[in-house]
C-alpha cells in the first residue's frame, strides 16, 4: 500500500512536506512535532526501542528518509516458545523544501526521540538591511 499524505508542515510555507511510508514490508509511522522558526525546523520524532546503530537517517534530492528498527530484548537464559512479537520498524519520509540546507541537517537521539535539526539555506534567512543617511 502506498500512502502520500502531503501536508504542509509548517505555517504555510512548504519547507518540509511529509510523504509517508511507501515500502513492503509494514512500517509504523513515528509521532513527529516540527518546529520552525526564522533560521531552520526542529523535527522530533518518537522512536522507542531504536539505538543508534538500528537508525538511518538519508537525504537523497529533497526527500529526507527516516528508518529505524526497534530491538526486541529476549533474555539469554529463556527459550522462546511463542513467537508474536516482531521487531518494529519505524519509517518516515519528508519533502524538503528549496529554503532548507539539506547538506547541514544535525540529529541527536536521546531516550527515544530523534532531534533533527534542518537549518535553513544562508540566503533563506531573515537579514537586517542597514539604512545610511545621508
Amino acid at each position: 500500500m502506498e500512502e502520500r499524505n502531503q501536508v504542509a508542515a509548517t505555517r504555510g510555507s512548504e519547507s518540509l512536506t511529509k510523504v509517508s511510508n511507501e515500502s513492503n514490508r509494514a512500517a509504523t509511522l513515528p509521532a513527529v512535532d516540527i518546529y520552525e522558526n526564522a533560521t531552520g525546523i526542529t523535527l522530533l520524532a518518537d522512536l522507542p526501542g531504536v539505538s543508534k546503530d538500528r537508525l538511518s537517517i538519508k537525504v537523497q534530492a529533497n526527500e529526507l528518509l527516516i528508518e529505524g528498527e526497534a530491538a526486541v530484548q529476549v533474555p539469554a537464559e529463556v527459550r522462546l516458545v511463542h513467537n508474536e512479537l516482531r521487531e518494529p520498524l519505524f519509517r518516515r519520509s519528508f519533502t524538503l523544501g528549496h529554503d532548507l540546507d539539506k547538506d547541514n541537517i544535525s540529529a541527536n537521539l536521546k531516550h527515544g526521540v530523534l532531534t533533527l535539526q534542518i537549518p535553513r539555506l544562508r540566503e533563506a534567512q531573515p537579514r537586517k538591511i542597514s539604512v545610511t543617511v545621508t
